[in-house]
C-alpha cells in the first residue's frame, strides 16, 4: 500500500536510511590517528619491511645489456609492472593525476629527472611508471629493494639502480646514470631516502642528488602524492610540477643547491592539498611535524 505524504510510516523509514547512512560514512571513515615519535628527519626510517641490506660493491653489475637481460627487462617492466601497477593504483588508492600533462609534453627521447615524496612502500614503485607511461625509466633505490630472496632479483629488471657502498660501485652507478641519460631515459630520485608512510609534510633534503642533472644539463620535474578520506578508504591524488631548469649562468654547486630550493619549496606547495592525515609525525619534545 502506498503511503501518503507525512504519513509516520513514511517518516520512519526515511529516518532509519537516513541513520543507517550516517553509520556506515561514520564507520568507513573514522579511523584512530596512530603517531610516531621521530628524532632526526634526515635519518630516521619508518618502513615496516625489516630486510637486511647485502654490500654494493664493484662485482654488482648496474649495466644489464646482453639479450637476455633484455628480453627479462621487457617481459617484468613491460608486460607485468606496468598494467599491474596501474590496476593496483586505482583499484587500491584510487589514484588520479593532476599536471602529469607536463611529462607528457615532453620529447620523445627526451630524459628528465623525476624527484617524489617516499610516503608509501607499497604504491610509491608503480606512480612514476603512470606518469612515465610509455617511457623506460630507472630509479635509484636503497640496495634493500635488491636484497629480498626472491623480488631482489627482479628489481633490478624493473629498473631499479641500488646506491653503493665503495669508490669501484660509484663509479659504476655514475655510469649507469650517464647512459640512461644518454638513452633518452628518466631518472627517478626519492630525496627525502626514507619511507615516512602517510606523511603529509615534506622532510628536509640534501642537494647531493641534484648534482646528476645539473652535469648532465636536462630537465627537473618533481610530484607529491597527497592523501584524502573518501567513503571506502583513502584517495591518493598526484600533484606534478616542472620543468626546472639548471643554471648554466652558476658554478655547479650554486647551481644544484638553486635547483634543490626551487624543488623543495614546490613539493612544499604541493603536500599544503593533503586533506587528512592517517600519522602524525611528532619529533621528541617538541610538536607536529
Amino acid at each position: 500500500m502506498r503511503v501518503a505524504e507525512g504519513d509516520p510510516q513514511r517518516l520512519f523509514l526515511r529516518s532509519l536510511g537516513l541513520s543507517l547512512c550516517g553509520i556506515l560514512l561514520y564507520v568507513c571513515g573514522h579511523e584512530t590517528m596512530k603517531t610516531i615519535y621521530y628524532d632526526d628527519e634526515l635519518k630516521d626510517e619508518f618502513s615496516a619491511a625489516q630486510i637486511k641490506a647485502k654490500r654494493i660493491d664493484g662485482k654488482y653489475r648496474y649495466l644489464r645489456e646482453c639479450a637476455a637481460d633484455q628480453v627479462l627487462h621487457g617481459l617484468f617492466y613491460w608486460v607485468l609492472a606496468k598494467p599491474l601497477g596501474w590496476l593496483f593504483l586505482k583499484l587500491r588508492f584510487r589514484q588520479s593525476f593532476v599536471g602529469a600533462e607536463k611529462l607528457k609534453n615532453l620529447p620523445r627521447g627526451q630524459a628528465c629527472f623525476l624527484y617524489g615524496n617516499h610516503t608509501n612502500a607499497a604504491m610509491d614503485p608503480f606512480v612514476p611508471n603512470m606518469l612515465l607511461w610509455g617511457r623506460d625509466l630507472r630509479i635509484i633505490v636503497h640496495p634493500n629493494n635488491v636484497s629480498m630472496p626472491i623480488f631482489g632479483h627482479v628489481t633490478p629488471y624493473l629498473g631499479a639502480l641500488p646506491l653503493p657502498d665503495d669508490r669501484e660501485a660509484m663509479d659504476h652507478f655514475t655510469e649507469a646514470l650517464h647512459q640512461t641519460i644518454r638513452e633518452g631515459k628518466s631518472v627517478i630520485i626519492y630525496p627525502e631516502a626514507h619511507i615516512w608512510p602517510y606523511h603529509t609534510k615534506i622532510r628536509p633534503f640534501k642537494d647531493s642528488s641534484f648534482r646528476y642533472p645539473v652535469e648532465e644539463n636536462v630537465p627537473v620535474y618533481c610530484y607529491v602524492n597527497t592523501y584524502h578520506r573518501c567513503l571506502f578508504g583513502v584517495r591518493v591524488k598526484t600533484y606534478v610540477e616542472g620543468p626546472f631548469l639548471p643554471d648554466g649562468s652558476l658554478h655547479p654547486r650554486q647551481a644544484r643547491a638553486k635547483l634543490r630550493d626551487e624543488v623543495y619549496e614546490t613539493m612544499c606547495r604541493l603536500s599544503e592539498k593533503n586533506t587528512w592525515e592517517r600519522i602524525r609525525y611528532v619529533k621528541r619534545g617538541e610538536g607536529t611535524v
